[in-house]
């Protein structure tokens, strides 16, 4: 077992330890063999970094063995520029979700933690998959522990929540399977993702693959108009869940575009590059001016999230480095963010039990050192120069206005919008004076907490000031790409 492997199935591996336990009696040590499983899971992919090597596009830390012989289904997995990033990052959020549950979590303590770090596992095998069978297995799969974790610890209309978030991305997924058995019998029986880029497709096979991974990846993102079912699954479901579906699983559409549509059907994605652009543009825009009349914290911060991946898409489409590694690096920024936002409100709703913005007022006042980091986090939401949620933004607004000055125009609104519904949060939440008292008897974070959002600071401040790291690893994968998706299949046929 190589590292790349070690990183998928040790967290499961933890996870299925923990569902051996009893459900409370051993709570403590459930939690401290969560912990220990977690930051394992993340120490195992600091080699990846440090052995991955750069200037090549070509997978690293490759691993491919027989799975399933009769269908030549294979266990393949490797990583390149395009997807390396978001395995430290799933490894590195759910650490920080263990440790945010250590206080909050009482019942069930085993299944919670077991629940996370399986779909740690599963999420990294999704980024690591380079066998078509492999990528679905794995990213169907990570809709089981989600639904759990939502329908179990969630909210009050918990279960409607968790039905609409499987059956929405379910149905989506059906059309993609659909593709990858077509593409599986052209390519004379190979379930192998990298022989599929090679394939020679008319413009009309190249249409309905585009679409119909589309259909999937479009409800992942979630793109407007299918989001909808994001804003009442955030409400929903408990903070680390939402934590975890921000942060990594919307991800998942946006890495399938770059690893099945733009390079399996290029003429296509050119073909219709403008429609993504204007649903993107619309994510941008529209939902930006939804956020701003939210009164919910979680509610603000989903549709947030729905604006801010449509910069992730817009980049994509724009079929330049600035977008498309733009799109890459917010991708990796808004892991860091979002989750950042949802632990904060998490820290709130723990001690206040509301998420309404009316019920507080003036909680500087009160949590002084909490105050601080949440305006940080805030500040990078905005698009803050100097922190993560800048670098990815500008790199998109750039790529645009090198394709078209009036798309740049359009995507710097949101930097507008953005500004305005979070600072407008900001100002009633944590400013102003003390309104109730609620905010009056708030204690500040104590250690466990400080230490769970200041690792995250840490994180949106170095990626802010210094994303040469991140942008360096993939400027080979990107370029490599591009180049593949200006090459037209259609000559080739």
């Amino acid at each position: 077992m190589g590292l790349l492997s070690l990183a998928i199935w040790l967290p499961i591996a933890f996870g299925v330890v923990l569902l051996a336990f009893g459900r409370d009696a051993h709570a403590d040590a459930v939690r401290k063999i969560a912990f220990v499983g977690a930051l394992a899971s993340f120490l195992v992919t600091i080699p990846l970094y440090t052995g991955f090597h750069l200037g090549t596009a070509d997978m690293q830390f490759v691993e491919n063995f027989s799975w399933i012989e009769r269908f030549n289904v294979n266990y393949h997995i490797g990583l390149d520029g395009l997807s390396f990033w978001f395995v430290p990052l799933t490894a590195f959020i759910t650490l920080i979700v263990v440790i945010s549950a250590w206080e909050v979590i009482t019942e069930r303590v085993n299944q919670y933690m077991g629940a996370f770090l399986i779909l740690s596992g599963l999420m990294i095998g999704v980024f690591a998959a380079l066998d078509g069978m492999l990528f679905y297995v794995f990213f169907e799969a990570t809709l089981i522990p989600m639904y759990l974790i939502i329908g179990i610890w969630g909210g009050p209309n918990r279960i409607y929540a968790a039905f609409k978030f499987f059956l929405y991305t379910l149905l989506g997924s059906l059309l993609t399977l659909i593709a990858l058995i077509y593409l599986y019998s052209v390519s004379n029986g190979s379930f192998e993702i990298l022989e599929w880029h090679k394939l020679p497709l008319s413009m009309g096979e190249q249409t309905a693959l585009f679409f119909a991974f589309l259909a999937a990846f479009a409800v992942k993102v979630p793109m407007w108009p299918v989001h909808t079912w994001l804003p009442d699954v955030h409400v929903q479901a408990p903070t680390g869940g939402s934590a975890v579906l921000a942060a990594i699983m919307l991800k998942l559409g946006a890495y399938g575009f770059l690893r099945f549509s733009l390079p399996i059907a290029p003429d296509a994605a050119h073909a219709y590059a403008s429609l993504m652009i204007g649903l993107s543009l619309v994510a941008v825009i529209y939902v930006g001016l939804v956020a701003m009349v939210q009164t919910d914290m979680k509610k603000l911060v989903a549709y947030s999230s729905v604006a801010h991946m449509g910069f992730v898409t817009l980049g994509f489409f724009l079929f330049n480095d600035l977008g498309v590694e733009g799109g890459l690096v917010q991708m990796i920024a808004h892991g860091f963010v979002s989750g950042a936002m949802f632990l904060s409100i998490g820290v709130l709703y723990d001690r206040v039990h509301s998420r309404d913005i009316a019920a507080y007022g003036g909680v500087v006042n009160t949590m002084p050192k909490f105050a601080a980091l949440a305006v940080l986090f805030a500040m990078a939401n905005c698009g803050l120069p100097g922190t993560a949620g800048f670098v990815g933004e500008w790199m998109v607004i750039l790529g645009a206005v090198q394709a078209n000055f009036w798309l740049g125009f359009g995507a710097a609104t949101a930097l507008i919008f953005g500004a305005a519904y979070t600072l407008w949060m900001v100002k009633r939440v944590y400013f102003g004076p003390m309104t109730n008292d609620h905010v009056r008897e708030l204690s500040d974070i104590g250690l466990r907490e400080f230490m769970m959002l200041g690792l995250l600071a840490v994180a949106v401040l170095a990626m802010g000031i210094d994303p040469k790291p991140f942008t360096d690893v993939m400027d080979a994968s990107v370029t490599e790409l591009l180049k593949h998706v200006a090459v037209s299949k259609l000559s080739l046929n």
